[in-house]
C-alpha cells in the first residue's frame, strides 16, 4: 500500500516530468559491454577457429623395413645352431643345420638383418615350413629406428601428413624422461590383418595382439633426431633416457589429428 501511495504521489508532481529517465547504471553498461565483446569473440572463433584432437594407439619401435619369419625348407632334426639372438647376419648366412633322410641341409637367411629370436634349438625335430627364427631387416647398426602405430581404421582418413606424434616408450619412465617425439611419415590406407602384421614384425603373437579390437591401419612415424641425447632421438625432456633404444620395443603413440572446425559440432 505504501508503494502505491508513493507512485501516485509521483504522478501528481508534474514539475518532475522533465527530469531524465535513468535506464541503467554505469556498472550495468560495463557488464553489458563485456558480454557483447565475449559473444562476438566466441562467434568469430566458432567460424575461424579450430579444435585439436588426438588418437592414441599401440605402437612398436622397428627399423623401417620390418622383419620376416625364417622357415625351414625341410623336415628333420636340428644338429647345429649357427646364429645367436641379437646377431647381425648377411643375406644367405647360415642359421641352422638340419639332418634329413637325404643328408644335412643348412637353413639360411633370406635377407640381411638382425636375429630377433630363435625358435629352434639343438636336437629339436622340425617340420617343413616350421618357424625357426625371426630376422629384422637391418644391415647397418646405424640405421634409424621408426615407430609403427596401429590406429583404428576409422581414424586413418583424418591423420594429416607430417602430424606430430608423442610416443610413450614402455621401457622408459615417462615421469622422469618424458615422451619420444616424432612425425607421421606414411599412413597405410588398408586395414591390416593379423597375418600381415605378423609377417612385418616377424611375430605371430603381436599380429594377434594388435588386431584384438579390430583390424587397424599402420602409421609409420619418423622419429625426430637429436645429437644431444644418449638415444640419438628427441624427447620432451632435455636429455631423454641415458641409454639407447632397441628395436621391437613396445610403446603407445598419441597422434595429433587434423584440426576440426567447432562450427561443425556447435550447429545442430
Amino acid at each position: 500500500m505504501q508503494f502505491r501511495q508513493q507512485a501516485l504521489a509521483k504522478l501528481q508532481s508534474p514539475e518532475e516530468l522533465d527530469l531524465p529517465v535513468r535506464f541503467a547504471r554505469p556498472q550495468g553498461w560495463l557488464v553489458l559491454s563485456v558480454t557483447v565483446v565475449v559473444m562476438a569473440a566466441a562467434s568469430v572463433w566458432a567460424v575461424t577457429g579450430s579444435v585439436a584432437s588426438t588418437v592414441t594407439a599401440p605402437a612398436i619401435l622397428t627399423h623401417g623395413q620390418g622383419s620376416y619369419v625364417l622357415q625351414s625348407p625341410v623336415s628333420g632334426q636340428v644338429t647345429a645352431v649357427l646364429a645367436e639372438q641379437g646377431e647381425r647376419l648377411a643375406a644367405d648366412a647360415p642359421v641352422l643345420k638340419v639332418r634329413t633322410a637325404k643328408g644335412e641341409t643348412v637353413v639360411r637367411t633370406v635377407a640381411a638383418g638382425r636375429v630377433n629370436a630363435l625358435a629352434a634349438s639343438m636336437g629339436a625335430i622340425i617340420q617343413t615350413g616350421a618357424n625357426v627364427a625371426s630376422v629384422e631387416k637391418v644391415a647397418d647398426a646405424k640405421d634409424p629406428l621408426f615407430a609403427t602405430v596401429y590406429v583404428p581404421a576409422e581414424n586413418a582418413a583424418t591423420i594429416p601428413d607430417d602430424a606430430a606424434v608423442d610416443l610413450t616408450v614402455q621401457s622408459v619412465p615417462t615421469q622422469e624422461y618424458g615422451v619420444l617425439r616424432g612425425r607421421v611419415k606414411r599412413v597405410d590406407r588398408n586395414a591390416q590383418t593379423p597375418q600381415q602384421i605378423a609377417a612385418f614384425l616377424g611375430d605371430n603373437q603381436l599380429g594377434e595382439q594388435f588386431t584384438k579390437d579390430g583390424r587397424p591401419v599402420a602409421v609409420l612415424v619418423r622419429l625426430d633426431r637429436s645429437s644431444g641425447t644418449k638415444s640419438g632421438y628427441k624427447w620432451s625432456s632435455t636429455e631423454g633416457p641415458p641409454f639407447r633404444l632397441d628395436s621391437m620395443t613396445m610403446a603407445s603413440g598419441s597422434i595429433r589429428m587434423a584440426d576440426e572446425r567447432p562450427i561443425d559440432w556447435l550447429l545442430p
